[in-house]
């Protein structure tokens, strides 16, 4: 509070002609940056960003920006000095008298220069933003580049992959893309609810998911490893915590993801106890897991569980533990969410986990 009260004697002081506009300018940043240091300093690092590209869209659309923010920042530099320039050049002085200058009104020179450049600017700014548009959404489909429909749920999202009969959700495994085998991913984007977007930053730009309406886009990988995204579109109460996460394989660890996946489910008699619990309530109402009378649809995929890394959209660590709490309460970690609380013992509970971790 002292520095705000500090800001304001200055903002005083400035109106009072105490000192110069340009002391005055510079003392008030000073203290908005005083003000600003503790929200600067806890600022967390984040693992998606947009200027970190690694796939053709988002690498155009990097160079989009960094054009864009060249432009805009040329306006504001230039701005900006003819702003401290006149606040300089035309400061109140103590010499002047107490009655205003003369006023001048009018100049064609100026009203033509504040007109004409900044119509040049925006139609430069939206030709280039046209084409790059059309590039990516106008790219070639090879045949023979894999396909993959994403769904978008309240909260979460199901990947389907029709070439492999695969159907998981959450975690999308894509192949990496090579100057010498180039594999380029399509995704189909379907919603099942309502309004959702698929974004993530290190690959492709956002594109919507909207119901009845299918939207496409692709990415083509060009490094190994995880990228994170999430839902761009408020899609809930739940809508921060629909989270993205893509695995960029190389080709051998996508093969051999897709023939994991294409395996059916683990069926372990020690656990059968914990598999007659899932089977008899109302779990199979809203999942799948091959091989088994659960046929559900409206929840996540669950024959292969235990090969992602987290549960809930991305919000949790897939381990016994947080798979226990889940099942036990699912708003412990996502209030909000569709999946209600089954009421099962704890036994019952430590049951349905020790089956469900055999799903590998």
């Amino acid at each position: 509070m002292h520095v705000k009260k500090h800001i304001r004697k200055l903002w005083t002081m400035q109106r009072q002609r105490a000192f110069s506009p340009i002391r005055g300018c510079l003392c008030l940043l000073a203290g908005w940056f005083l003000v600003s240091l503790p929200a600067l300093a806890d600022t967390r690092f984040v693992s998606t960003n947009t200027f970190l590209p690694e796939s053709t869209p988002a690498r155009d659309i990097y160079y989009l920006a960094l054009f864009a923010l060249t432009v805009t920042g040329s306006v504001f530099v230039v701005v900006a000095a003819l702003l401290f320039y006149a606040t300089f050049k035309f400061r109140a002085r103590k010499t002047d008298p107490d009655h205003e200058p003369a006023q001048v009104y009018g100049s064609t020179q100026v009203e033509l220069a504040w007109t004409v450049i900044p119509i040049i600017i925006i139609v430069v700014l939206f030709l280039t933003t046209s084409r790059i548009i059309f590039a990516i959404q106008d790219a070639p489909q090879p045949k023979d580049d894999l396909k993959v429909t994403v769904v978008g749920h309240q909260f979460w999202w199901e990947f389907r992959y029709p070439e492999y009969g695969i159907v998981t959700a959450n975690e999308l495994h894509v192949p990496l893309s090579t100057d010498q085998h180039p594999d380029t991913t399509y995704l189909t984007l379907l919603s099942a609810d309502v309004d959702h977007s698929f974004w993530v930053p290190e690959l492709a730009g956002k594109t919507d998911l909207i119901p009845n309406h299918p939207n496409e886009m692709w990415m083509d990988p060009q490094k190994a490893g995880i990228y994170y995204g999430q839902c761009a579109q408020f899609c809930g109460v739940e809508h921060s915590k629909m989270l993205i996460r893509v695995y960029v394989d190389t080709p051998a660890q996508f093969q051999s993801w897709v023939q994991n996946q294409q395996k059916p489910a683990v069926d372990d008699p020690s656990v059968a106890a914990g598999k007659n619990i899932f089977m008899t309530e109302a779990c199979v109402n809203c999942h799948t897991i091959t091989g088994t009378q659960a046929k559900g649809t409206y929840g996540p995929d669950l024959t292969h569980l235990m090969s992602r890394d987290t549960i809930a959209s991305g919000s949790v660590q897939n381990t016994p533990a947080d798979l226990r709490a889940w099942i036990k309460d699912p708003a412990t970690f996502k209030p909000g969410c569709h999946m209600p609380a089954m009421q099962l013992s704890d036994q019952q509970i430590d049951q349905v986990v020790a089956y469900l971790t055999t799903l590998h």
